[in-house]
This record gives structure tokens, sequence and C-alpha cells, in this order.
């Protein structure tokens, strides 16, 4: 497990692909494939105009650093084994926009995708959905595949500073400053979306705690550390990720 001292150290580059490898298959046991249509990324150690990105037509639990590509802030393939994702301007326009962005997820989770179709705002009444207590946004302009910079473009605008944009009738877009960051927040906004649908069905959701209180809980979850232990833990548990 990774001690803080070890947080601050920079990745190597077959760190920052190994990490990769490792959230997809942390993401595909925690459903988030879709098939072979869901993807992450991770910038380049050390240069932040190139990143690594999950390859198309493979699943999230198929990422190898044979297949891995590696594309630049126009949404190019400039390097890697595998075919780029037709959706990369996602990624690409989301790191031109954000320099405190190293990884970006884009899935397609069941119950995000339904909760993104009611139009209704997601509320402190959980503690995954504490998490986005600064803001969840939702971009709203289409539902088709995002295979355009104009496109990726608006999604990164409808993001903003926030960790996750809801994509409505269509996915989540997450975000964070480490792979680990990114995909425990993917878990926990799936997990936020799933419980206010349920809380939501029965007609009788109560009030909330106030600010202050949530507050201090948001301080607690969202520190790197406790995205660094939980990631380790879901790696620990599939066989196929390594540390």
């Amino acid at each position: 497990m990774a001690n803080a001292t070890a947080l601050k150290q920079p990745l190597s580059a077959e760190q920052a692909r190994q990490t990769l490898i490792n959230a997809g298959c942390v993401l595909e046991a925690a459903g988030q494939g879709d098939l072979t249509r869901g993807h992450v990324s991770v910038r380049v150690p050390g240069d932040p105009t190139h990143f690594y990105m999950k390859p198309h037509s493979h699943g999230f639990d198929e990422i190898t650093h044979e297949n891995i590509v590696i594309c630049n802030l126009d949404g190019e393939k400039v390097g890697g084994g595998g075919r780029k994702h037709s959706e990369v301007y996602i990624h690409s326009e989301i790191y031109k926009v954000r320099p405190d962005v190293m990884s970006v997820i884009h899935t397609h989770p069941t119950h995000a995708v339904a909760f993104s179709a009611t139009g209704r705002a997601l509320r402190p009444i959980s503690q995954p959905s504490v998490a986005f207590f600064d803001g969840l946004p939702v971009f709203t302009e289409t539902i088709e595949l995002i295979r355009t910079q104009a496109m990726g473009a608006g999604v990164a605008k409808a993001l903003g500073p926030h960790k996750a944009v809801l994509m409505r009738n269509h996915g989540v877009a997450v975000v964070g400053g480490s792979v680990e960051e990114s995909t425990i927040l993917a878990i926990m906004l799936e997990n936020a979306c799933e419980i206010q649908l349920l809380a939501d069905a029965t007609g009788t959701v109560g009030e909330v705690f106030d600010d202050a209180c949530i507050q201090r809980l948001y301080d607690t979850i969202t520190k790197q550390e406790q995205y660094t232990i939980n990631f380790d833990y879901l790696c620990r548990r599939h066989a196929g990720a390594r540390r």
C-alpha cells in the first residue's frame, strides 16, 4: 500500500501504464465496462501534452502495456499498439483546460445514466454523494458519441472545475489528480446515483445534514490517501491487478 511519502513521488512511465491497467481491472469488476465502450486515461509522466489511454475494441480488463494508446491534446494517436477511441476528445479537451487533471474516465454506468435522465440534482443524502458536494454539473447538448473536438470542448466546459459531469442520457466523465482518484470517484458517483434513485422511489426522503457536517465529511473522504487506500484494496480483490 502506498504511504503519504510515496504518493508525492512522481510516477515512471511504466508505473503510469501499470496503474492504468489496474484501473481497467477495477472498473470492469465494478460493472462500469459497458462491453468495450468505457475508457480511461492518464497523462504521460513529465509530459502534460500527451496521455496514455485504453485502446478501442478492448474491455477494461484487456488493457496491456502493448495495446495502450498514446495521444496528444489534439486527440491524435502518436504511439502505442492499439486503436484510439472515437471519443478520445472527452479526454484531450479536458486535459487542455484542466492542468490539474491527471486522469479522465468516461463510462456509462446504469444508475448514473438513469439518474441523469431525471433532471434532478444530486443531494448529499449518502456518503458517496458527499464527494460531489462541491457540484455535479450536467452536459445536455447531445446523447450522441463525443466524436469531435467541439463536442469534447462542450463536455469540458460543462465539467468546469468539478470532479465529474453527468452526460444526460449518455454517461459520465470523471476526473482526478491521479488514476486512483478518478477511479474511486467513478465508483462513488455510480453508488451515489443508485442510492438517490432508491431513496427518491420511496417518496419520503427527509432533510439532509447541515452544510458544516457535510463539509467535514467531504474534507475527510476526498483526501488523496483515501483514494489510494481504496484503489489498492480493489486491486487486491482483483487477480488481474497488481501494484
